[in-house]
């Protein structure tokens, strides 16, 4: 155990956000995606939901330039409470993330250096965060 690390951020999982690089992607995804499928690095996070593993993540990772945070565009477009839970979650707003079509967004995933699946069950949620320059004000 450690002191001030927050108890979501497992020993495996601050490995792999540690080994991450500037613009380097995670993403946290919900129970319904094919994270095993597209990524090669997955950590498992059963029993979280995306924004309580996205305000974990972000206790040590600061966002690159906007867009720092991609969300997965809902069918019809419309703005879920889920997301609006992720945006609060990484700290963005509307303007400073970006709303990508699904498999424009399984693309992005297979680039990421990290999945993280949580067990998350509302759909669209989930979040793609690049990591910004550790020690440094986030834009």
């Amino acid at each position: 155990m450690l002191e001030g690390i927050h108890p979501l951020l497992t020993g495996e999982l601050l490995l792999h956000l540690d080994r991450m690089g500037h613009s380097d992607a995670v993403v946290i995804a919900d129970a319904h995606f094919p994270a095993w499928g597209l990524g090669e690095r997955v950590v498992d996070l059963p029993g979280t939901t995306t924004p309580e593993v996205v305000a974990a993540i972000r206790t040590v990772l600061p966002l690159d330039d906007a867009p720092g945070l991609d969300l997965m565009r809902s069918a019809d477009g419309e703005l879920l409470d889920v997301q609006h839970e992720l945006m609060a979650a990484a700290g963005t707003v509307i303007d400073t993330t970006r709303f990508v079509e699904r498999f424009a967004y399984y693309d992005l995933a297979k680039t990421a250096y990290l999945l993280v699946r949580t067990g998350e069950t509302r759909k669209y949620g989930n979040a793609l965060l690049r990591k910004g320059v550790v020690g440094h004000a986030s834009a």
